[in-house]
């Protein structure tokens, strides 16, 4: 028999507000354990919570931005269980009223993953695990957090990681938190099942926790699904439990039964009133929304005639889109601009970290100069190359780097002129390239090359030269 998978995400987002949920302590990452932390976010007696209103309006910007609906009311609850990451034995999240509903993320293929809700909630502390002793940091305990619910509308592990990769982008873009999965501040709970081909009823499913690494999760699935079909195939039943991964041995296993709502007891959180968002507000934070990754993407593609590739790889990151639109609205070329972007600026990124921060020795006005100089034919694209280096290096603009006697255009006359001396003067290198030698051919575009400048248009200097040589 052949089976399929279905799969569901929640996804716990640390938002990036200055302060913790109902605390004023910091939410910065690291620090000395137990150093950002008060009685308030430790649960000491006496201490009443109060609810940090940046954390609601991120919650929202996050519902407004994934298409969902945003409640006027809602309220917070006390989900109850004990561990020891969680002093007070229960956490302040929502139950029945979340603040978002309803909402959805699309995937490349057209395909959506609906989104059941969001809701807002408070993060708990941290186990630390050495020599044999369990420490515990409360430093992470009350910072603010998204939980992000999909459907169970995924049916890959692929799938799975596109959707995550989008929140991830959608999430940074709109400012409400840097989703760092090696730092914790994106973690995700994969609900996994099996069933028949074709069935339309869920079977029993496990959840996978604490994952923090795309790839570990797409090794998560697979491995999860192929355990669930082997059990199914021995006629085994399958355990609705809280698994595990080993990132070493790739396997899953377990760590409890899964639990279930009632097991939590939640009840409303007596001490945070009934909260209430009007339409004003919400249209307002609406406005507040910057341009969407995708919605950036389609403009790129449809307004400058970028390919797919090219205007993925400029819109996933906000400083740099932000940045290739302000060269853009200065007069730069949009192919250009994207050409030197993705081709020369990038080579000096090294890491996807690099390409989020983009602190670049560069100003979109520079650049947009450079782009202008190449537009108007007055450099080439080897000096712009080798200009715009070194203005990412000295922060200089164009006029202060490229030499002078490299300014001006290459007439058509002029390279014609150049490239028939090549031929002229290069004989061997003719005779050994008519004979098959292709590399032959080099020795006239160095010729050309340095007849010009390093200003001739190498493209047509190709184009000319095979003519003459009847290539």
């Amino acid at each position: 028999m052949k089976y399929e998978m279905v799969s569901g995400l929640e996804t716990h987002i640390e938002l990036s507000t200055k302060t913790k949920i109902f605390c004023g302590c910091r939410t910065d990452f690291g620090g000395e354990p137990n150093t950002h932390c008060c009685p308030v976010c430790t649960g000491q007696p006496g201490t009443i919570p109060v609810l940090n209103r940046a954390a609601l309006e991120f919650a929202i910007k996050a519902g407004l931005a994934t298409h969902c609906k945003i409640n006027n009311v809602t309220h917070m609850d006390r989900k109850n269980y004990v561990y020891p990451d969680l002093p007070k034995a229960y956490q302040i999240s929502q139950y029945d009223e979340p603040i978002c509903e309803h909402g959805y993320i699309q995937l490349d293929s057209g395909k959506r993953i609906g989104i059941t809700r969001i809701h807002i909630e408070e993060d708990a502390g941290k186990l630390v695990h050495e020599r044999g002793v369990t420490y515990i940091d409360y430093n992470r305990g009350g910072v603010p957090l998204i939980e992000i619910v999909s459907e169970p509308d995924i049916s890959s592990p692929e799938e799975a990681k596109e959707y995550v990769e989008k929140l991830q982008l959608i999430m940074r873009h709109i400012g409400v938190s840097d989703c760092k999965m090696q730092e914790g501040s994106l973690r995700c709970d994969v609900n996994i099942s099996v069933r028949p081909v074709g069935s339309e009823k869920l079977g029993t499913r496990t959840e996978i926790k604490n994952m923090n690494s795309l790839t570990f999760i797409v090794r998560a699935m697979r491995y999860e699904f192929s355990r669930q079909v082997e059990l199914l195939g021995r006629g085994e039943e399958i355990v609705q439990e809280t698994l595990r991964f080993s990132e070493s041995t790739g396997e899953t296993s377990s760590m409890r039964g899964k639990e279930d709502a009632q097991d939590y007891r939640y009840f409303p959180e007596p001490d945070i009133l009934t909260v209430y968002v009007s339409d004003e507000e919400i249209e307002k934070l609406r406005a507040q929304l910057p341009e969407l990754p995708t919605d950036k993407k389609r403009r790129y593609m449809d307004d400058y005639g970028l390919s797919d590739a090219d205007a993925e790889n400029i819109s996933r990151y906000l400083k740099v889109s932000r940045f290739y639109d302000k060269a853009i609205s200065l007069g730069g070329s949009p192919k250009q601009a994207a050409n030197l972007l993705l081709g020369t600026i990038y080579r000096t990124l090294e890491t996807e970290e690099d390409k989020e921060k983009f602190e670049v020795n560069l100003s979109a006005e520079n650049f947009a100069e450079l782009l202008g100089l190449l537009e108007q034919g007055k450099i080439n694209g080897g000096i712009a190359k080798k200009a715009l280096l070194i203005m990412l290096e000295t922060g200089k603009s164009p006029a202060e780097v490229i030499d002078p006697a490299d300014m001006g255009a290459f007439s058509d006359s002029d390279l014609e002129s150049v490239c028939r001396r090549a031929v002229e003067q290069n004989a061997k290198a003719v005779a050994d390239y008519l004979s098959g030698k292709e590399q032959a051919i080099k020795a006239l575009y160095g010729f050309v090359m340095k007849a010009s400048r390093g200003k001739a248009d190498i493209s047509k200097a190709e184009k000319i030269i095979k003519s003459i040589i009847g290539r």
